[in-house]
């Protein structure tokens, strides 16, 4: 006697903390794909998972950045091997989540996946582009080193479902920063694969925090987290952005707006920070 199988659908999960549990609140919501059928049921978080995910990103910034710059390149690195090695998944979400064609979703995978090497690349390379020795009139070496903000927190693009997000995020994680990050709100899915990958890419657990919920519902509690150190609102409208950048200013974040970081390098050192050292000469 043959039975019907009932397939096992899955619900995208939060990344908290190197896990990936369900909201507190036990919320879901449904995504559709971009012809408008049904795609998924994502986590939907709440404001309490956002503090959880800032808590998780202060415990593990200072160990991430007291690693040496070539390591942290290496565990970026690998999650460019992870990504590559799920590229038809992740490019199927994309084309879904897009509705871009098979051969257009590749190419943006494939462009995603290059920027996590990129990014990588960077990582031992960050002290010597932003820091430098400076001239001073006395018998000392004066240093000014590149350091990162600590916690940031990222409002990631709401059209490109990975391309914008591994800039949005690896850019801050490259520069020795803990990431808690809000994905798309409609097109989370390619994001949350890549926040799968870092189970096995060696990212440690706090580093990159990923939630899925409404946007209006989240942002705002993780712009006015004290313990964020900037936030990035390029993910917003300039509206939203304005009243995000009211909340940020209460606790003296720095806040990248829209359309003011895009370029690479802007992105990278967006938050940094610069530590001034000096040191006598012959001591």
């Amino acid at each position: 006697m043959s039975t019907e199988r009932l397939e096992v659908r899955k619900t995208f999960k939060l990344l908290i903390n190197g896990a990936f549990p369900r909201s507190e609140s036990g919320r879901t919501y449904e995504v559709t794909a971009a012809s408008g059928t049904f795609l998924a049921n994502v986590a939907q978080a709440s404001r309490k998972d956002v503090r959880d995910a800032v808590v998780a990103a202060r415990a593990a910034q200072a160990s991430w950045w007291s690693q040496s710059a070539y390591h942290r390149g290496q565990v970026i690195y690998r999650l460019a091997e992870m990504a590559e090695s799920r590229r038809d998944e992740l490019a199927e979400h994309v084309a879904l989540s897009e509705g871009l064609r098979a051969r257009a979703s590749q190419l943006s995978v494939a462009r995603a996946i290059d920027r996590v090497v990129w990014y990588a690349g960077w990582s031992d390379k960050i002290a010597q582009v932003f820091g430098g020795a400076n001239p001073v009139a006395g018998p000392y070496f004066n240093f000014s080193l590149p350091v990162p903000s600590g916690v940031v927190g990222v409002i990631a693009d709401q059209d490109s479902s990975l391309e914008a997000f591994v800039d949005a995020v690896c850019a801050p994680i490259a520069a020795g920063n803990a990431v808690v990050v809000l994905a798309s709100e409609q097109r989370p899915t390619p994001a949350v694969l890549l926040g799968e990958m870092t189970a096995t890419s060696d990212v440690p657990s706090g580093v990159l925090n990923i939630l899925t919920g409404r946007t209006g519902e989240l942002a705002p509690t993780l712009c006015a987290h004290e313990d964020v150190d900037g936030v990035d609102l390029s993910g917003v409208n300039e509206a939203f952005a304005d009243e995000l950048a009211l909340l940020a200013a209460g606790s003296i974040k720095r806040v990248l707006r829209p359309g003011r970081g895009d370029a690479s390098l802007a992105r990278l050192r967006a938050f940094l920070e610069t530590s001034t050292v000096w040191h006598t000469i012959g001591q």
